[in-house]
């Protein structure tokens, strides 16, 4: 038991909290996008003094790196991760073998012969069990998931169950390696016919709606009997839930009419239709289903009136939700504590935080005892608008009715803290957090890492990296955007680099961190650092799973164009090409005009009729694609000089008025 310290709260004007039970909560994992195998990164030992100058230009970096840079903070040593399971209740069997397992992926995870080698030769036996901890561990890392399972199934006397096989296809699935997912179901009908079950399909489908392919979703009820599968009533509520939260509910409307000859719908059905209308702010089509249900034969329960309260909150008809309250009670239906936090919810959203208090007293007073998310939801409204206070208070409060906090009320606090730049007290919550038994999970540590980068503090960042990894975390997308981020802030461009390469390493790498390539190249080639911007994009081009589109290539030329490095820029251009990737046409005019400069006509001739070539493959006329090349990169020229002059007034007019 323990309380939080008294400094902390002095600074608040609260008085210590009172002892809190001991509450372990396991953060949920999650898996990233494609495979990716990556020529091998080697990481120095982390300082543990931050240089004075973080300018990767400076002569005090040239030690044993590849572009002769130093790394002055690096990743962590994988070889001195400790993991402490001393609080830990999920400590198992499986906890030392897992840790075991991932520090070797993390290690050889792009050297397969030397991954195969010291997989084999660490003593770990695969048994059931083991390969979906293992899976889950990886986190956002499906590269090092994809490595750990491969090798697994070629163990002598191995057979994946059907826990190992559904982590796989969720891997697969967030991925989007669809054909991956059916070749890998049918290697289960080929080995394991008797794991094939209904289980299987729904998670195939969820994938399928949360990527927004609904044809696709559909298809699988169609595909399940050729695997011994028939779909009932319990797969359909599934594929008609799945399309609904996943801002699929026209569709999911459709197919239900197609469907409710097929199978009666019930009450289940009925509610995730109108949850979905409800959540497009559809309340229109959200009382007709009601309809439908009453015509049915279905009286709506508490789930389905919930909904509808939702609905009205989430339109600010806040009128109809306390008239919905009232005919609930009519009915029978008495409120429960998700009918008022749906409400104390939409409240505190548009900063009604009386009205929210006042809703939260009258639940009270009714007899309805809030919960842990009543709790959640309050306190997450008063920090938002800048109350933490209050929020500190209502965190008392909770304690004091026996509720445990968990990650999100903390995450809550920590967000509000993060606004006012306040980093001694998010670090200090995280101490308390881990005192308390309510380990922080990846939200709070990436809250607080993105804070002590923002302020500069990128050692800080480095030591907070180091020990979530240390307490059984992996790090995600998020993570290392934030990490990489901070380090070009500070113009520590070998950490950067560093990073990102790490994060291509382990799979990472996908079109939502374009940004973050844009901004690595930039800045390293800003510094003169050719070498290093080219080491970083070959290692993205050597990982086999990572599937560059016309825009990476096109921020990669375009960095490499604006530096003054034409002949590069060609150069890659050419490669792009030959990977039957048409550069943009004012990517074509910009490179023609660079060469014309150089008066590299061989260079320009061969570009040229590559492009001519691929027009034609595309029914596309070389002319028009040229004459738009040029029109396109007019229309920028325009916009940036544009730009300058707006910015130009802004500064004058700006001066002006400090001058009065």
């Amino acid at each position: 038991m323990h309380r939080f310290s008294a400094l902390f709260f002095r600074k608040h004007g609260l008085a210590p909290l009172l002892r809190r039970k001991s509450l372990v909560i396991t953060p949920e994992d999650t898996f990233c996008h494609f495979f990716c195998t990556i020529s091998e990164v080697s990481f120095s030992q982390t300082s543990s003094q931050l240089p004075a100058h973080c300018n990767s230009k400076s002569s005090t970096f040239d030690t044993n790196t590849k572009n002769g840079i130093t790394n002055h903070f690096g990743l962590i040593r994988l070889q001195e991760i400790s993991i402490n399971h001393a609080n830990d209740q999920s400590h198992d069997e499986f906890a030392s073998d897992v840790e075991k397992v991932y520090r070797i992926l993390r290690k050889y995870h792009s050297r397969v012969p030397k991954l195969e080698l010291a997989l084999r030769e660490s003593g770990v036996v695969v048994r059931p069990g083991l390969t979906e901890r293992v899976l889950n561990r990886c986190g956002d890392a499906g590269n090092l998931a994809y490595r750990f399972y491969s090798w697994a199934s070629k163990q002598s006397g191995h057979r994946h169950d059907q826990d190992a096989y559904k982590a796989m296809i969720k891997i697969l699935g967030r991925m989007r390696q669809f054909g991956a997912v059916w070749a890998l179901i049918e290697e289960m009908r080929q080995e394991n016919p008797e794991l094939i079950t209904q289980q299987v399909f729904v998670i195939l489908m969820r994938r399928f709606a949360s990527a927004r392919m609904v044809q696709k979703a559909v298809e699988v009820l169609d595909e399940m009997p050729k695997y011994g599968c028939e779909p009932d009533e319990y797969v359909f509520g599934c594929l008609l839930d799945a399309l609904c939260k996943n801002g699929s509910v026209k569709e999911a409307a459709s197919l239900f009419e197609d469907m409710r000859y097929r199978w009666k719908p019930g009450v289940k059905h009925f509610t995730s239709l109108l949850y979905g209308w409800c959540k497009e702010g559809k309340l229109m089509e959200a009382k007709h289903v009601l309809v439908q249900m009453k015509e049915a034969g279905i009286e709506p329960d508490i789930v389905v009136y919930n909904n509808l309260l939702g609905g009205y909150a989430q339109a600010g008809k806040m009128g109809d939700s306390y008239d919905l309250l009232k005919e609930m009670r009519r009915k029978g239906c008495e409120p429960n504590a998700t009918s008022y936090t749906v409400l104390i919810q939409s409240l505190c959203k548009h900063e009604r935080l009386e009205e929210a208090t006042r809703v939260f007293i009258e639940m009270q007073r009714s007899g309805c005892q809030a919960d842990v998310v009543t709790y959640s939801t309050l306190i997450s409204g008063f920090c938002k608008w800048g109350k933490i206070k209050r929020g500190y208070e209502l965190l008392d409060e909770m304690i004091q009715q026996g509720h445990s906090p968990n990650q999100a009320i903390y995450q809550h606090i920590m967000v509000a803290h993060e606004k006012k730049e306040e980093l001694e007290e998010c670090k200090e919550l995280v101490i308390e957090m881990q005192k308390i038994g309510c380990p922080p999970d990846l939200s709070i540590y990436n809250t607080v890492i993105r804070l002590a980068c923002k302020l500069g503090e990128v050692k800080e960042g480095v030591g907070l990296w180091n020990e979530m990894e240390s307490n059984g975390l992996s790090s995600g997308i998020d993570t290392f955007v934030i990490m990489i981020n901070g380090f070009l802030e500070q113009g520590c461009l070998v950490e950067a680099c560093e990073y990102f390469k790490e994060m291509v390493g382990r799979g990472l790498f996908t079109a939502p961190q374009y940004g973050t390539l844009k901004e690595l190249m930039n800045s390293l080639l800003r510094a003169e650092k050719l070498e290093m911007a080219k080491d970083a994009w070959n290692c993205i081009t050597s990982s086999k799973g990572c599937q560059l589109n016309v825009s990476a290539w096109t921020i990669w030329i375009h960095a490499l164009f604006s530096k003054g490095h034409v002949k590069e820029a060609c150069s890659f251009c050419i490669d792009m090409m030959d990977k039957d990737l048409m550069p943009q046409p004012d990517t074509f005019a910009k490179l023609m005009r660079g060469l014309r400069k150089l008066y590299n006509r061989q260079f320009a001739a061969e570009i040229t009729e590559k492009v001519r070539k691929m027009a034609a493959d595309r029914q596309i006329t070389f002319k028009m694609y040229k004459r738009r090349g040029e029109r396109d990169l007019k229309e920028k020229e325009k916009e940036k000089k544009d730009g300058r002059k707006r910015r130009a007034r802004q500064r004058q007019w700006g001066g002006g008025r400090q001058k009065l």
